[in-house]
């Protein structure tokens, strides 16, 4: 397996070669990032997640703690942090609490100089017009569109409805939000079932132009799900980018996590169509039996093929203009920083 203990000690605005005896003319991306957990209590019980908690045993992590921790991030070369919550029910009298936990956290983490990119399960169109104004991009995964899974792996998972899952990216859309989305695959799913998914994503990005990425996640058996199952086959992962690729538009990465392949996968996927690589976390919270790659590894791996691994901020460029006026500022300074200018550096607070 490619993996490996992500170490903070590369910055998202540098891009060195792969070898400093082969240059690469392939380019694949990556974010450095931080997985941020605000709480891993759940209400949906999907049967194969190894990141939930029942509701009321995960404490919410602490505003004070965060506030410390940003700005060693930001020291370390962070330029993402990854918002990735446990979902209060929606009719919860801790749903406003919730929310604005993950709104304050997200203050912070644009307070120490960080993007924030938050994906905390469906939300209304309210609070998804409310995170908008502290996040440079946000998620949600479609993960499939077929409606039989309600009755298997998501049959105690009421926000996993596809109905739910496809409005949250068509408000996306209507707000004006960058977003990333995907599709989880192994879970009893057909071949026919990810070609209606990604058509259905398709469908809305060539509606409003605001899908950054899709995601093909593979299932990976951890040891926390409710049942084991079984790992997607790297050769299903393979043809899941080609038919990502088929019916995708060209603007819109392809993403595929590199913990959960082999080398020979990992290539495999790229010269399928894949394009990127993720943010790259010390833990893979939602995968916490699959370390994430060092970029270092990462780098060594993809070199020899030709390709070239490249650091992205959370918002891909054509998405700029998009932002609210105080975010734009920020989001410039990393730009220029990854071109290699050094005449102002990252600043260290957001501007009010």
């Amino acid at each position: 397996m490619v993996m490996g203990q992500a170490r903070a000690d590369e910055s998202c605005g540098s891009s060195p070669l792969a070898s400093s005896t082969f240059t690469p003319h392939r380019v694949v991306t990556y974010s450095r990032a931080h997985t941020l957990v605000p709480t891993y209590e759940c209400f949906n019980r999907c049967t194969y997640c190894n990141f939930r908690t029942d509701p009321g045993q995960s404490p919410w992590v602490s505003l004070g703690q965060v506030a410390r921790q940003m700005p060693l991030l930001h020291q370390q070369g962070v330029c993402e942090v990854l918002v990735l919550s446990g979902e209060v029910a929606p009719h919860s009298p801790r749903r406003a609490d919730w929310l604005r936990h993950i709104y304050q956290i997200c203050e912070l983490a644009l307070g120490a100089g960080l993007l924030p990119h938050t994906n905390a399960g469906p939300l209304s169109r309210d609070e998804m017009a409310q995170l908008q104004q502290v996040n440079v991009s946000m998620g949600l995964m479609v993960e499939q569109v077929t409606p039989s899974l309600l009755e298997t792996v998501h049959r105690h998972a009421p926000s996993k409805r596809p109905e739910i899952r496809l409005q949250q990216l068509e408000w996306a859309g209507e707000l004006g939000i960058p977003f990333t989305t995907g599709l989880l695959l192994g879970l009893g799913e057909s071949e026919s079932d990810w070609v209606d998914s990604l058509r259905a994503i398709a469908t809305l990005h060539t509606r409003y132009g605001h899908i950054q990425e899709v995601i093909l996640q593979p299932h990976s058996p951890g040891q926390q799900q409710l049942q084991r199952g079984t790992a997607l086959a790297e050769t299903a992962l393979v043809q899941a980018v080609q038919l990502a690729k088929a019916h995708l538009p060209k603007n819109v990465a392809i993403q595929i996590p590199p913990n959960l392949v082999s080398r020979e996968g990992l290539l495999a996927c790229l010269e399928a169509g894949a394009t990127d690589l993720g943010g790259l976390s010390p833990v893979d919270e939602v995968n916490p039996d699959y370390d994430h790659p060092t970029p270092e590894s990462l780098r060594a791996a993809i070199a020899p093929a030709g390709w070239q691994l490249q650091p992205r901020l959370p918002i891909y460029p054509q998405y700029d203009p998009w932002l609210p006026s105080p975010l734009q500022p920020l989001v410039h300074t990393w730009r220029a920083s990854q071109r290699g200018s050094r005449s102002e550096p990252v600043p260290s607070e957001y501007p009010n």
